[in-house]
């Protein structure tokens, strides 16, 4: 065991973990993990999830005002940020399997917060602006959830679909209030001082992240539940991560070719920017409210069964946003959008931890994104390139773009059941990973 290791604390009132029946104690509200996700729930609403795809179409106008740029120039950074993730994710998922989050997540949050506050500074050089996106990518996952959500994945069984929807939950916070604050202070003193602002606010998470986000010590004499435990090798051969990667890649393609653009294109309808401004925090508040109603049914219902209704919704709601020319329209596409793209979050890595268990948890899902990335990249591309050649954005050509996510719905239908993927044989977990259980 890891000599700096320290012992979590419980309530004298919270049953000793080695005396209560697996999962028992995630009912209880002085079970220490829950203090892990309050945690986690924060430091994800003030990181790169929220902050860079759902601030980012806000500084699209601001920015090509200010230096003349076209927008897919623009949503080139977009795209550098997202391959960047792609490109560092797996790196960074095993660094995550060797060393405790903490020590990960920390100076991530530190150097995430300086390269927003760094584009307060742009000079009109255009590499200068691509390189804060570079470093944005490089860091970003290091403050989202795949970080997070390798702590509190050694908290939780039971509840495992639940304690995901809440860590995730606060992307979707972040999404409804980084937007308005972002629109704020860009109507009151300008993007320069908006930008600082998100960099200030990108701070929040670092305390409680400090106090109290840490894997759950190893207790030999606590039962363990029995889940697939393999090789990352054999998990890259089977038909299950396929099938959940390419379908992320699918989604992602429509949702961040949207959501990058959405409100310009609200605004090139004639929907006011407040409107749009208000369109984004209506997903942000949909994907909260699905996120937790997704996680409920994650507990309840076969995951590819709850995927293919949230990719679904999502998509619907991506072809009503290609017609969207009043307000309430533009908000009813975005909830709609924000209620499908934000409960898929959701079952991504639940579907990751049921088929391949937690053991390898770290170095998987950073695999899933890097599709994500790849198709979030190129969908911001695409739509900016189409409305750079036609001066507008074309609602047959934006409604193409929701086509993909229809595809990745039914693609859930060809997973196979969790109880018998030929390649993952379930074994008890083991209880010698001494690092992964450290409490720091």
């Amino acid at each position: 065991m890891n000599q700096e290791e320290e012992q979590i604390s419980l309530s004298p009132a919270t049953p000793a973990l080695d005396t209560v029946p697996v999962g028992h104690e995630e009912d209880s509200f002085r079970y220490a993990g829950w203090r892990i996700i309050l945690a986690a729930f924060l430091g994800v609403g003030v990181s790169f999830a929220p902050m860079v795809p759902f601030t980012f179409s806000l500084f699209v106008v601001p920015l090509q005002s200010a230096f003349g740029w076209n927008r897919e120039a623009i949503s080139d950074a977009f795209a550098i940020a997202a391959l960047t993730v792609a490109a560092v994710s797996p790196a960074l998922g095993s660094l995550l399997d060797r060393v405790p989050p903490r020590r990960v997540i920390l100076p991530s949050i530190l150097v995430f917060a300086g390269a927003m506050a760094s584009l307060s500074l742009l000079r009109g050089h255009i590499a200068q602006y691509y390189l804060s996106y570079l470093l944005l990518g490089i860091i970003g996952n290091g403050t989202a959830q795949l970080a997070y959500s390798r702590a509190v994945l050694t908290w939780f069984r039971k509840r495992r679909g639940l304690a995901l929807a809440i860590v995730l939950s606060g992307s979707g916070t972040g999404s409804i209030i980084l937007p308005l604050i972002a629109q704020h202070v860009i109507s009151a003193h300008g993007w320069r001082s908006a930008y600082l602002a998100l960099g200030a606010v990108a701070l929040l998470g670092f305390p409680l992240t400090a106090l109290f986000v840490r894997n759950r010590p190893v207790r030999t004499a606590t039962p363990v539940l029995s889940e697939p435990v393999v090789a990352v090798g054999p998990a890259l051969r089977t038909r299950a991560f396929w099938i959940i990667s390419i379908a992320v890649m699918l989604s992602a393609f429509s949702m961040n070719a949207i959501i990058a653009h959405l409100a310009a294109i609200l605004v090139g309808r004639g929907i006011a920017a407040s409107s749009a401004a208000l369109a984004l925090s209506a997903l942000g508040i949909s994907a909260i409210i699905a996120r937790l109603f997704t996680g409920h049914l994650l507990d309840r219902l076969p995951a590819p069964f709850v995927a293919l209704a949230v990719l679904l919704i999502a998509a619907s709601g991506a072809a009503i946003l290609a017609f969207a020319a009043t307000p309430w329209l533009g908000i009813f596409g975005a909830i709609l959008m924000g209620a499908g793209s934000g409960s898929e979050a959701d079952v991504i890595p639940y579907m990751i931890a049921e088929y391949f268990g937690r053991k390898r948890f770290a170095t998987l899902y950073p695999l899933s994104w890097t599709a994500y990335a790849i198709g979030g990249a190129l969908g911001p591309i695409l739509m900016g390139h189409g409305f750079d050649r036609a001066g507008t954005y074309v609602p047959l050509s934006v409604v193409l773009f929701s086509i993909p996510c229809f595809v990745a719905a039914f693609m859930q239908l060809l997973l196979p059941d969790r109880s018998g993927p030929p390649a993952l044989t379930p074994l008890a977990e083991l209880s010698s990973d001494s690092v992964n259980s450290s409490a720091y």
